[in-house]
């Protein structure tokens, strides 16, 4: 067993039908950051939006982000499109780790794309088992694979109660996005 003190890469998952998923990979991108950790996003499926929260992590230098997607599933029609934004998301996180020096890598809403088919849950697996063993890796989003989550070291299930959308109330900036 590692000593407290001992850095051990963590692969995380957030998964589930509710909400902050995203959120708090994000609050833990922050929490890094406040160690001094650089952290690399890269956020697969809902990259057409802005959200309140790119514009916070834009305030931190230790914190790079990119987009590979171009809105959620039910927005950008063609599967083969979304395989192809998969597949450029797992170059650019690649590319991230490759440069080095890097803490942590949040792979926002990856578990979309290999609940989808849009990108091969193995290919996923092999990265993470080559991945430099100090590395954390997050990998969020709903329909996170039974191969993903047996692999993973913490598992979180997000789950839905309740929703204002369940009431007409539409999503609320601040809250939502």
């Amino acid at each position: 067993m590692a000593a407290n003190r001992d850095r051990v890469g963590l692969v995380i998952v957030h998964t589930g039908d509710g909400k902050g998923k995203s959120t708090a990979a994000f609050g833990m991108a922050m929490r890094a950051a406040g160690h001094g950790m650089r952290t690399h996003i890269v956020q697969f499926i809902k990259g057409s939006r802005d959200y309140g929260e790119l514009a916070a992590l834009g305030r931190f230098p230790e914190i790079a982000l990119e987009r590979a997607g171009e809105g959620f599933t039910w927005e950008v029609r063609s599967d083969e499109r979304q395989r192809e934004l998969a597949r450029y998301g797992m170059e650019r996180a690649r590319a991230a780790v490759e440069c080095g020096a890097l803490d942590l890598l949040v792979l926002d809403e990856i578990n979309v794309a290999l609940g989808k088919d849009f990108f091969p849950c193995d290919e996923l697996l092999m990265f993470l088992a080559a991945r430099p063993p100090e590395l954390h890796v997050v990998c969020t989003g709903r329909y996170a694979p039974d191969a993903l989550i047996a692999a993973a070291d913490l598992v979180t299930r997000f789950e839905l109660v309740k929703h204002p959308f369940e009431r007409g109330i539409r999503a609320q900036p601040g809250v939502e996005f």
